[in-house]
């Protein structure tokens, strides 16, 4: 039996970017999709193009809390056998993008998988610049290399894995990604799926916020690296370098 994707979109106000989100969508050549928007209290004409769809979708309105919640929230009432968070201000490369994702996942047999992303700014599509490492626990907790957008994993895999941490700002996919590595491994791809796009409105694009999403980051590697003295001091190494660069570069690195 072919696998069903739930394809979960948060907004807030998203009705800048959210139409191009849903063309992708929409343009995907696989049918089994179930759509799901969790709104936090749009009031910019984001409920309006929502509900304009001509296709079967739901709607879960006023979700409060932050993003980490909507987006616990979209999963509680999905039900298919994939879930796939895809942000109202990012979309999908290509209409194959579920279809490949589907062939990966059934052939492998695994639980879940990654791909790349591109990055848009303004209207320029670019390449993320990045070559990621090969897959482990250990390269995972060296630092994130897996994009929240690209990345699609089993319903049942999730519910197992408690979803996301509702605590936690910026670093909640990052601590989903740690937790889920330590049940399976993921299908790995190295083709770019998903179109992140970068604007002054998007939380990982403000130079003001890298420190504070780095120490974010940095607080849940501890929490899932070894108590040996030698790894962690490595870690502290590492953020400190990475801190750095930050710094000297004004928030830009």
């Amino acid at each position: 039996m072919a696998l069903t994707f739930s394809v979960i979109t948060c907004t807030w106000n998203s009705a800048t970017y959210l139409r191009e989100s849903m063309n992708s969508v929409l343009a995907q050549d696989y049918p089994n999709i179930e759509y799901i928007f969790v709104d936090g209290g749009s009031t910019d004409g984001t409920l309006e193009q929502i509900k304009a769809l001509n296709r079967p979708y739901r709607l879960l309105e006023n979700v409060r809390g932050g993003v980490s919640r909507a987006m616990n929230e979209g999963l509680r009432v999905a039900t298919g056998d994939v879930i796939a968070y895809l942000h109202s201000d990012d979309y999908y490369l290509r209409p194959d993008v579920l279809s490949t994702v589907a062939r990966h996942l059934e052939s492998s047999g695994k639980s879940w998988l990654f791909g790349r992303t591109m990055t848009l700014i303004g209207s320029e599509l670019r390449p993320d610049g990045y070559v990621a490492p090969r897959f482990s626990y250990s390269s995972l907790l060296r630092g994130n290399f897996i994009p929240h957008p690209a990345t699609f994993v089993r319903r049942d895999l999730m519910l197992k894995s408690g979803g996301f941490q509702t605590d936690l700002k910026y670093a909640m996919d990052y601590d989903l990604w740690l937790k889920l590595a330590r049940i399976s491994e993921p299908v790995q791809l190295d083709e770019p799926l998903t179109a992140f796009r970068e604007h002054e409105g998007s939380l990982s694009s403000s130079s003001r916020t890298r420190l504070s999403a780095m120490a974010e980051d940095f607080r849940v590697r501890l929490a899932y690296a070894s108590n040996n003295p030698i790894e962690r001091l490595a870690h502290y190494a590492r953020y400190f370098v990475r801190r750095q660069r930050v710094i000297r570069a004004g928030g830009n690195a």
